[in-house]
Order: structure tokens, then sequence, then C-alpha cells
């Protein structure tokens, strides 16, 4: 009996391993359609008429947090595998899901998914030269899975971005109804996720905590909330729309670059998972304090 049930969870466990990553990107991929829907196509291009937000987006994005990785990596005694995962973090571009908290926030509709598309696009050539920089610095091989990022950004993000953006044009009332209802049926997909992904990592997630890596994940999920809004310009909204940018990263391209040199580290994934579950509690949290404080002084 004992061994069936043995049995039976590693045939769950190879299940979920196999299941997952595909419902994942399913989910993603609806979303990204149904924000795709709710916009025009010279959203897709705002960064264009927008160079010096474009330059401090990128320098805040890539740059400040890619220095941050590399000053913790070098303090804080980690694990290899997770400090190739810390440090891939702020390689990889802002994920498709960002741009409706951005507008919940505050953040103007157009310079979300505008930054969606150059912060993408970006990644495809800074991603090679990045992971160039961190091996001199660090005295490592790291394999950057420059085929799989750009899978991930043209066939999970523009491509499906781009085709809503263009059905919105062409018949913006079919977009109007359906955008909502594919954006739900993305969120309950991934919330229903949720639970086999804590399944599958919850012990992994667990032996986290103790080695510093809880505490370098809320110093990175902070600090890009800080240096966003720090770096975002005068604007309020253009301050709520970096800060979350620069805190919130694609898990997808993440985990490849970290998956492809450590393909059967549990910790990997493991990392990524929480850094996610943290993102989800902090960022409402900064949120939260932002509107008080902007009450406050609209009062």
């Amino acid at each position: 009996m004992c061994r069936l049930v043995a049995l039976i969870f590693a045939d769950l466990h190879m299940a979920l391993t196999e299941i997952v990553p595909i419902v994942l990107k399913t989910s993603i991929v609806l979303m990204i359609l149904a924000l795709g829907l709710t916009a025009r196509p010279a959203d897709l291009l705002y960064m264009r008429t927008h160079p010096g937000t474009l330059v401090r987006s990128l320098v805040c994005m890539y740059g400040v947090m890619l220095v941050l990785a590399i000053v913790v990596c070098k303090w804080f005694r980690l694990d290899h595998a997770v400090s190739v995962v810390i440090l891939v973090l702020p390689l990889a571009p802002i994920p498709p899901l960002l741009p409706k908290k951005q507008t919940r926030a505050g953040g103007d509709a157009s310079h979300s998914v505008g930054l969606v598309v150059a912060a993408s696009l970006f990644s495809v050539i800074w991603i090679p030269i990045a992971i160039q920089l961190l091996q001199l610095i660090f005295d490592m091989t790291l394999a950057s899975a420059e085929v799989h990022v750009l899978s991930v950004v043209f066939l999970n993000v523009l491509l499906p971005l781009a085709i809503g953006a263009l059905v919105h044009q062409r018949w913006p009332a079919l977009a109007e109804q359906w955008a909502p209802r594919l954006a739900r049926v993305g969120g309950l997909i991934l919330l229903l996720m949720v639970i086999p992904i804590l399944y599958k990592l919850w012990h992994p997630m667990l032996a986290q905590l103790g080695d510093g890596t809880f505490a370098v994940l809320v110093l990175f999920i902070v600090c890009g909330l800080l240096a966003g809004q720090w770096l975002g310009g005068p604007e309020q909204d253009d301050r709520t729309v970096l800060a979350l940018a620069t805190a919130s990263r694609h898990p997808g391209i993440a985990m490849a670059i970290a998956h492809l040199n450590f393909p059967d580290e549990p910790a990997v994934l493991a990392v990524i998972a929480l850094y996610l579950l943290l993102t989800l509690v902090l960022v409402p949290l900064w949120l939260l304090w932002r509107k008080r404080g902007l009450t406050a002084v609209a009062a």
C-alpha cells in the first residue's frame, strides 16, 4: 500500500512538472491578449515619443537592479544556484500582467503598455551582454538561453499584444467585450495554478528561508519599488509605472536562464516561486502605503 501511494505521488509530481509550465504560459498569453484588446496600436510605440522616460526606465530596471543584485550576491553567502537566480531576475523584462496593476494604481495605460514592449525588446539585446558581464565579475560560465528568451518575448508577449491591439483597432466593440473575459479566465487559471505550485515546491521554498535568500528577495522587491519611485520623473503616474516595473519581472525568462544552467536544481524553481509570492504580498502593501501618502498630501 505504501509503495502504491508513493508511486501515485511520483506520477502526480511528474504530471505537475510537465503540465504546470504549459498552463502558466497559457494563462499569461490570455492575459496579455486581453491587455492588447484594450490598447491602441499607438500605445505599443508610446516610448518612441518619450525618449527621456524610456532611458530612465531602462537604467532603473536593468542597470540599478543589476548592480543591486551583484552587490547582494557578493555580500550574502548564497548557494550558487540561488545566486544565479538573483542575478538573472534583473535581466528579465516586466511581466505581461503588470499594466493592469499599474493602471489600477493610477498609472497611465499607454505608458504601461509601451513600457512592456520597450522593455521586452531591449531584454533581447541586453541579456547576452549582461550575461557576459556577470561571467567576468563572478568568474563563472553561464548559458544565456537567447533562443528561449526570443521565443518568450515574441510569442508570449509581443505577438498576442500586437494581435489584441489590431483587433481593438478593427473591431473595438468586440475587443471591449472580450478583453475582461479573457483577463478573468487567464487570472483564474493562474490562481488555480498556485495550489499545485505550492504542493510541488513547498519544501524547497521552506529550505530557502534560513540562508539569506528570503532577505535578498525582499530587498530586491523593496529597492525596486523605491528606485522606480525615485527615478520615475516628476509625474506621480510615471513613478507608479516605473516602480512596479522595476520590482516585478517576467518569471518565465528568469526561469529559462536559471534552469538552463541548473536543470536539476530544485532551488531554482523554489526561489522564483518565492519571489512571485513575495511580490504578490509586498506590492499591494506598497500600493496601499502610497495611496495613503497621496491622500494625505491632497488633504
